[in-house]
């Protein structure tokens, strides 16, 4: 029998940084937890737990890491199945949406959505390497290709065909540094002025270190429920109106056009059509900027802008009191980027923004908000659009 909604009902998330003193294990269980005692649920409310990793392996030499979840959660003796998703940087999300699936097909009541990531155990050029992995390896990576060099190319090409100036960009990681300034769980708290953003230390031509998220930990999860559950014990959430995923060529050479983001685009079309919402009804955005090019592909992309027209954003309609506000958070940016953690994480925000319970960072009368994770350089997107009460 296929569940008509699913519903979030509780979210956590442990902080964002360079968390020496915390394994893998420990940011899991801590992030679980957290969402689990806010949900009101206990363990034999559990069907099923999906845990969100993309390296894992190579970084922490980890595998099994579902099973690793459960144990260290103290679930494993209740025989929960624990699978890990990973969909490189799209892991959260996909994970949140196979969850998702789970529930609507009416397999499961109650499920649990982790995301972790524990990537500075490792420095300089091996974790430059590691991350990597997330090109093609072949085409790309082989010839010296780094996450950083493939959004250079892309904004190279933007900003020539478009006549952007660098401080469009920079106004990206002003805002989400702004943002990240109310957050306690940010991985930064300073504020950052148009200069400074302009200024910083090049990485990638045109792109400099302000215009590149961290290398990050941290954990976030999250807990869904079928509408059968909520009735039942009487529970209110979050729900999930709309879900949808698409995939691009993994090398950017193989693409149409290398500043259009192809899944973005097609995974906004079919999110849009099942939520039955419109742009204008979007009250917050949270957006999967790891490189700051990237906020404005996906703005153009998700719909709420023509192509090459982002730039007219983002000095001012980016703001929390801006037209469409994007990323309350602080985004990937400032809030931190740990691969597998991101796309939950995005949804714990959207859970305390839809419940008014941002703090200072609160979005004004919210009441739909759309969430975009992203594999690599747009390979995969995943879109989530949310309503809260």
């Amino acid at each position: 029998m296929l569940s008509n909604n699913v519903y979030i009902i509780g979210a956590g998330e442990t902080k964002y940084g360079e968390l020496w003193d915390k394994s893998l294990r420990n940011l899991a269980v801590e992030a679980g937890l957290k969402a689990i005692e806010n949900a009101g649920i206990y363990s034999k409310d559990i069907d099923a737990i999906y845990g969100a990793n993309g390296l894992a392996g190579t970084i922490n030499e980890q595998e099994n890491i579902g099973a690793l979840i459960a144990d260290f959660s103290g679930l494993s003796n209740e025989g929960i199945p624990s699978i890990r998703v990973e969909a490189s940087t799209a892991s959260g999300g996909a994970a949140l949406r196979e969850a998702y699936l789970s529930i609507k097909s009416g397999e499961y009541n109650v499920v649990v959505v982790g995301g972790v990531e524990k990537m500075t155990d490792i420095h300089g050029s091996d974790i430059i390497e590691k991350m990597s992995s997330i090109l093609d390896r072949e085409w790309e990576a082989f010839y010296g290709a780094t996450p950083a060099a493939m959004a250079a190319i892309i904004a190279r090409k933007y900003m020539h065909d478009f006549n952007v100036e660098k401080e469009a960009l920079a106004m990206v990681p002003v805002n989400d540094h702004l943002n990240a300034s109310k957050n306690l769980n940010a991985q930064y708290h300073n504020k950052l002025t148009l200069k400074q953003a302009m200024d910083a230390i090049p990485v990638a031509e045109p792109l400099n270190l302000m215009d590149c998220s961290p290398v990050s930990d941290g954990a976030a999860a999250v807990v869904l429920a079928s509408e059968e559950y909520m009735k039942r014990n009487k529970k209110e959430g979050i729900k999930i109106i709309g879900s949808a995923i698409a995939q691009d060529y993994l090398s950017v050479g193989s693409r149409d056009s290398i500043y259009t983001l192809k899944s973005t685009k097609l995974a906004a079309e079919k999110a849009f059509r099942r939520a039955n919402v419109k742009r204008d009804d979007i009250s917050f955005v949270e957006l999967h900027d790891s490189f700051s090019i990237y906020a404005l592909l996906e703005l153009e992309d998700l719909g709420f802008v023509e192509k090459g027209k982002a730039k007219e954003l983002v000095y001012d309609e980016i703001k929390t009191g801006g037209r469409i506000p994007v990323n309350p958070s602080g985004g990937l940016k400032a809030k931190g980027d740990p691969y597998g953690a991101v796309g939950v994480g995005q949804v714990v925000e959207a859970y305390l923004q839809l419940n008014e319970k941002a703090g200072e960072r609160q979005i004004k009368n919210a009441k739909y908000a759309l969430l975009h994770n992203m594999a690599g350089t747009g390979t995969s997107s995943v879109i989530h659009i949310l309503e809260g009460y």
